[in-house]
């Protein structure tokens, strides 16, 4: 199966290395002409900057969570009744079920509304820089920017991939290039426990 991307490439190294984890993203087209995301401004005088999407500043430090952790428990939480409501409409709004947004919620931040990944991945849904800017994100710490803008995110993964679930959830951790590149769930170990974990979360949530 074939399909049309466009292809980015992103790092992300030292994203935590300050308190407040936030990070500019710069926009550059290399000497291949592959666009790149980065939050490492080019140490090459000679590239030309694109674009620079400035991460909105916070006064308050948010908390730390490390997303994946082996010891993160395999339930499907109550979700706080604001946070039932805002996934309850979004899910509507873009078809996506309501039970699949809880099951990557709970794997992704554990209703953490101020998760940071090591990877630099933001709030409830983990959205990185570059596609919090994608669907309109301008605050990720927003539990209601940052449930609309991951529910539309797997909406576009679910049409990519023909509804294929596994396939759109897999992309949601691992980028859609790398489905397309592997022609399927990518060989990494991170990837395919995390697809089975929101599987098996999704099962839970629609059980109620």
């Amino acid at each position: 199966m074939r399909y049309a991307v466009r292809v980015a490439t992103l790092t992300l190294t030292g994203l935590l290395a300050t308190p407040l984890a936030m990070a500019d993203i710069y926009v550059y087209r290399d000497a291949d002409g592959v666009i790149n995301y980065t939050n490492i401004p080019p140490a090459k005088k000679r590239i030309k900057i694109d674009k620079v999407y400035r991460e909105p500043r916070r006064t308050d430090s948010p908390q730390r969570y490390v997303t994946y952790q082996a010891t993160t428990p395999l339930l499907a939480a109550r979700p706080p009744a604001e946070l039932k409501s805002i996934v309850a409409e979004a899910a509507e709004a873009y078809k996506v079920d309501e039970a699949l947004v809880h099951a990557i919620i709970q794997a992704e931040s554990a209703y953490n509304t101020y998760a940071i990944s090591p990877k630099g991945a933001r709030g409830l849904m983990q959205l990185m820089p570059a596609t919090a800017h994608r669907y309109g994100v301008r605050n990720t710490f927003d539990p209601e920017q940052n449930i609309w803008g991951g529910v539309r995110y797997m909406r576009d993964l679910l049409v990519m991939f023909n509804q294929d679930v596994r396939l759109a959830v897999a992309a949601y951790n691992a980028g859609e290039n790398a489905v397309i590149r592997h022609r399927g769930i990518p060989p990494y170990d991170e990837t395919r426990t995390y697809v089975q974990r929101v599987m098996e979360l999704h099962l839970r949530y629609q059980a109620g």
